[in-house]
């Protein structure tokens, strides 16, 4: 099968097409003919060998932890799934990933896609989906009436949060530059501070949660906002436990626990049509076309999720 993998850590240009041999599943796996991919910051953080120290893969590694499309075989032991079946999944990470025309995945970690949303979108959605989700609801214990702040709501986790959070009913403040304000506001968010004209922690106080997707300055200023007893949950890094000790706070780290049930879930909400991926760019699948989406991923700013175009 084809893939895009590297043989060493380095910048984008390590990122080259092979011929690698189909995955078979495991007792409890599917296999899955992936018609569309995404890019996460992971991938290039990875890449240049960034979490060399937390995953010590041997390589060739194929990058890529988002994934849809169809269901070709299962594993002796899984009656969940069956062939033909359209499916996404966020698999467990290892060093075959997603950047591949195949990949496998333990059936409790896929859930089956609505029939109103594209595979396009779909790949969209697990691993900044189920962040999103895990931050606000597991993590975050958000409540209906809570105040959230949700940093960079423009972003992947950003503009699921955002969806996810007003599904449960609470008062949602994000961030971003004002080409975003109207998107961000159109997400549902109930008050957009552009960052390039005001500081957040000047205007907003007394809030339950807030979800760090930047960290540095702005992680340290988010706790200055929090009510006593609120919770800070960071996706980028440890918080300073003294300062929110100090001001008594709760503040945690979370890294995504892949969850096919939690997965579900938010199929569920677009099903109901109460959350919608947010596709920024489409890139092919080619050599090129990753190492132009990781360039974007790169700056940080791009508007929703890349992804990439499999098969058509």
């Amino acid at each position: 099968m084809k893939a895009i993998v590297i043989n060493q850590y380095g910048d984008k240009n390590e990122l080259k097409e092979e011929e690698l041999e189909r995955p078979e599943p495991e007792a409890d796996e599917v296999l899955i003919e992936i018609h569309a991919a995404a890019v996460n910051p992971i991938d290039w953080k990875l890449r240049y060998g960034y979490l060399e120290d937390k995953f010590a893969f041997d390589f060739p590694i194929v990058l890529g932890w988002d994934a849809a499309g169809i269901v070709t075989e299962v594993g002796k032991d899984v009656s969940s799934f069956k062939e033909g079946e359209r499916v996404f999944v966020r698999p467990e990470l290892t060093n075959r990933g997603t950047y591949a025309e195949y990949t496998t995945a333990k059936s409790d970690l896929v859930a089956k896609i609505p029939e109103n949303i594209s595979f396009e979108e779909a790949a969209a959605v697990p691993l900044a989906g189920l962040t999103a989700y895990q931050c606000l609801v597991d993590v975050g214990k958000l409540e209906s009436g809570n105040k959230v702040l949700i940093h960079a709501g423009a972003g992947g986790v950003g503009s699921f949060g955002i969806q996810i959070a007003k599904n449960m009913g609470a008062y949602v403040a994000t961030t971003g530059s004002t080409k975003n304000v109207e998107f961000l506001e159109s997400l549902g968010a109930d008050e957009v501070i552009d960052y390039t004209k005001d500081d957040f922690s000047q205007i907003l106080e007394d809030y339950d949660l807030v979800i760090d997707t930047l960290g540095g300055e702005i992680q340290d200023k988010s706790l200055n906002i929090l009510k006593k007893g609120g919770k800070l949950v960071s996706i980028v890094g440890e918080p300073d436990q003294e300062k929110a000790d100090e001001l008594e706070i709760n503040a945690q780290s979370h890294w995504l626990i892949p969850d096919g049930e939690e997965l579900a879930n938010l199929a569920e909400m677009m099903k109901n049509q109460n959350l919608k991926p947010v596709v920024g760019t489409v890139f092919p699948f080619s050599e090129q076309g990753l190492k132009d989406a990781h360039e974007l991923s790169e700056t940080h700013h791009a508007r929703g999720k890349i992804v990439i175009k499999v098969r058509s």
